[in-house]
């Protein structure tokens, strides 16, 4: 948005201006008509805007406050670093104190930088929406007017709902900010009395009224965008019913903005900067490179996760995968994953066998990969020693790492070597390559099939869900699509031969779901959802609503014991960060709201509970 179209950033004094207050500083703020008066009153200027509110979805602008590491759209802290999908990664102390509480639970400060990074953020994109919304009326040339201004405004609230849906997830007692909370009116001190799903899904709802279903540029919301969006506000809030039929139109008649049948495409490319905005991806926050921004165009909320080694980039090691998330992959005789019911519990959960792997084997020993059966999407997703890692070469494995010796490495946010040049910029003067052209696909196809198998278990229709999982699955067990070998691991961008990398073998359900019933049913639609999903910084979300604490389905402590299960388990390195984790049940489905914006609010904001 600023990657759409960079003749607009000519306005950007205009409209960044709200980009450096906290909440209520932003909040505090004269709207951005009666600011500009006529320099914004017409179709350019509510163009400007727009895009200002787009450009945001990436989760950083230039001179925010803090980190971008906690702001940025992936959510790889909040969603897989602080469940069981990824380690913080680094050596120890490095991000410490605010970074390794988010991954214990423990200790998380009420003044913790990446928090209030993303809440400021997240507040800044609602604004700059509402900027829109006020601004469009004001236009009295006719450029704004009719359909052309209903669009603008339906693109805002489109957004709009995406900030806001971006703080429920992670805060759920969050204030709803409409275009008439204004410094003018008097009534920016805004309440959070409890969720806001029926607000946010009034604005997606709205936004489907007047929005098209192709655009001229691929990045822009429509109608199937806010479609699958307001599935996804009804999945949260448990209206499962209510999600079903939008997930199906979206099925059987979504097309992208560019107009492409929704579809799943080759695992990979939704992770190639080369293939994105393909037919798989419902709706991407836009990443561009060497475009005049001096890099903030870029992914920069995840410049530190990449291999710490010493390979192509100069850094640093974050976010690496866990040991339980690589033992998920493993699958059984039948290429199903080794998933139970825990007998104590009643819950699902896997059957956490180790995955063998190059922990302790010296970078100058050799080393054969595992031959034992995986699940195709471990090598698109985890980086294993001895399989090829995109075209970089074979995989280092555990000398890949940094600071605490974990055996795998991150791999979807990854660039192609062969296309640094076109596809990477340099993030500061510290992280070469680092800032990458890769979209995060906020929703893509996948999701949306699986939601509604999540929903289908909900309802009752178990064999439709069956249905749905398989539909993923079946792309995952096509051989076209998974990691081969090269045909001279000397020269890795050679190409590549017809062999696979790994034992792969992926197969299908066939009634297990009705046989099993609806909790067993739910577990494996979860399971689905981390094998598609991991390190998409989605899993803490998954778990928790499906836990009681958020309505879910699953009972109170539900997402309290899968993640105490896993602190306890995962003793395979000596991680003082994990050694001292503690999920505490009725506090941490949610995270503290930042201290600065209870102050700020003159006591209409409140703390979550038990913090």
């Amino acid at each position: 948005m600023k990657k759409l179209n960079y003749k607009i950033l000519a306005l950007g004094s205009l409209v960044l201006f709200t980009a450096g207050y906290s909440c209520k500083k932003i909040l505090n703020s004269t709207p951005a008509g009666a600011l500009a008066g006529s320099t914004l009153a017409n179709k350019s200027g509510v163009d400007g805007l727009l895009i200002g509110a787009y450009s945001l979805l990436d989760g950083y602008y230039s001179g925010q406050p803090y980190t971008n590491y906690g702001s940025g759209i992936s959510n790889w802290t909040y969603g897989g670093v602080g469940a069981d999908d990824a380690y913080k990664g680094s050596t120890t102390n490095d991000q410490a104190p605010d970074l390794p509480a988010i991954e214990q639970h423990a200790g998380i400060a009420l003044n913790n930088s990446y928090l209030e990074s993303k809440w400021q953020v997240n507040y800044a994109g609602i604004q700059r929406a509402n900027n829109v919304i006020q601004e469009v009326p004001l236009v009295t040339d006719g450029s704004e007017a009719g359909a052309v201004g209903l669009q603008s405004i339906a693109e805002a609230r489109f957004l709009r709902g995406v900030f806001h849906f971006e703080v429920a997830k992670i805060w759920r007692n969050v204030p709803y900010v409409d275009e008439t909370v204004t410094y003018a009116n008097g009534n920016y001190n805004v309440p959070n009395p409890g969720p806001i799903w029926d607000k946010i899904e009034a604005d997606f709802t709205a936004a489907m009224a007047n929005l098209p279903k192709t655009q001229g540029m691929a990045g822009r919301a429509n109608y199937y965008a806010a479609e699958a969006f307001l599935a996804k506000a009804y999945l949260y809030d448990h209206k499962y019913a209510q999600a079903i039929p939008l997930l199906t139109d979206c099925i059987n008649n979504g097309v992208t903005a560019s107009g492409a049948k929704y579809a799943l495409e080759p695992f990979n490319n939704n992770f190639n900067a080369a293939t994105k905005n393909g037919p798989e991806s419902v709706f991407a926050a836009q990443m561009s490179v060497n475009d005049g921004s001096n890099g903030q165009n870029d992914d920069a909320g995840d410049v530190l996760n990449f291999p710490g080694g010493g390979t192509y980039t100069s850094c640093c090691g974050f976010n690496v995968p866990s040991y339980h998330l690589a033992n998920a992959y493993q699958v059984d005789a039948n290429g199903l994953p080794m998933f139970v019911i825990d007998p104590a519990t009643g819950y699902p959960t896997y059957d956490d066998v180790p995955l063998p792997n190059d922990h302790g084997v010296p970078s100058t020993a050799s080393y054969t990969p595992t031959n034992v059966a995986v699940d195709s999407r471990l090598d698109w997703t985890v980086g294993r020693r001895g399989i090829p890692y995109l075209d970089w070469g074979l995989c280092g494995g555990e000398p890949w790492t940094r600071g605490d010796l974990v055996p795998y490495t991150p791999k979807k946010n990854v660039f192609y070597e062969a296309a640094a040049a076109t596809t990477t910029d340099n993030y500061g003067t510290w992280a070469t390559n680092q800032g990458s052209a890769n979209n995060y696909n906020i929703i893509r196809f996948a999701d949306v099939i699986l939601w509604r198998a999540e929903c289908e278990v909900q309802t009752g229709a178990l064999s439709a869900a069956e249905a749905d999982v398989n539909l993923v699955r079946t792309r995952a067990a096509d051989p076209t699509g998974w990691v081969h070998t090269y045909v001279d691991n000397s020269k890795p961008q050679g190409g590549y031969t017809n062999t696979p990398a790994a034992n792969y073998h992926v197969g299908l359900y066939n009634g297990q779901f009705a046989a099993n019933g609806a909790v067993w049913a739910l577990g494996a639609v979860m399971c689905e959802r981390q094998l598609e999903f991991g390190m998409e910084g989605q899993r803490f979300f998954d778990l928790q609503r499906q836990d009681a604490v958020t309505g879910g389905p699953l009972g109170a402590g539900y997402m309290g014991g899968v993640l105490n299960t896993y602190y306890k388990s995962d003793t395979r390195i000596a991680n003082p960060v994990l050694s001292t984790a503690k999920f505490t049940v009725g506090r941490d489905e949610l995270y503290p709201i930042p201290q600065q914006e209870i102050q700020a609010e003159n006591g209409q904001l409140k703390q979550n509970p038990n913090y």
